[in-house]
């Protein structure tokens, strides 16, 4: 597998463990949608992606291990969302904005399953999508 890349003429790089690589791609990418795109843009992040991922999407919970030789190394046992890792924390109704309580997000999490948000996903990135593609929508 190791020799694939060479014949691809594809440089293997490895980056450093705890530290993140990806900011080259980031800021390659800053500026990459007009600002004629941005609201519509942004109104898709606000309505659909940012619910589908803090209340539906459950990520990996890392832990970390240390051997006895010292070495650390990443396990995730467990998986959840981030609205129910709030839930949990003990000064989670701390972090919130003054005036939003974690039972009125409780009951906006409640408002669609994670399988109907998941369903609703693709036709919601299709109307910002056929916009930045020139087209009309629907």
């Amino acid at each position: 597998m190791a020799q694939l890349p060479g014949k691809l003429l594809i440089e293997q790089t490895r980056s450093r463990p705890s530290h993140s690589g990806g900011n080259g791609l980031v800021e390659a990418k800053n500026g990459a949608i007009s600002a004629q795109h941005a609201q519509s843009m942004h109104q898709f992040y606000r309505e659909h992606l940012h619910p589908y991922v803090n209340f539906h999407r459950p990520c990996a919970v890392p832990k970390v291990v240390t051997a006895a030789n010292g070495k650390r190394r990443r396990i995730y046992p467990r998986w959840a969302t981030p609205f129910e890792l709030l839930q949990e924390s003990p000064d989670g109704e701390t972090c919130l904005r003054p005036g939003i309580t974690l039972a009125e997000l409780q009951h906006y999490a409640n408002t669609q399953s994670g399988a109907e948000a998941a369903l609703a996903m693709p036709q919601a990135k299709r109307k910002p999508l056929h916009r930045l593609k020139g087209k009309q929508t629907a």
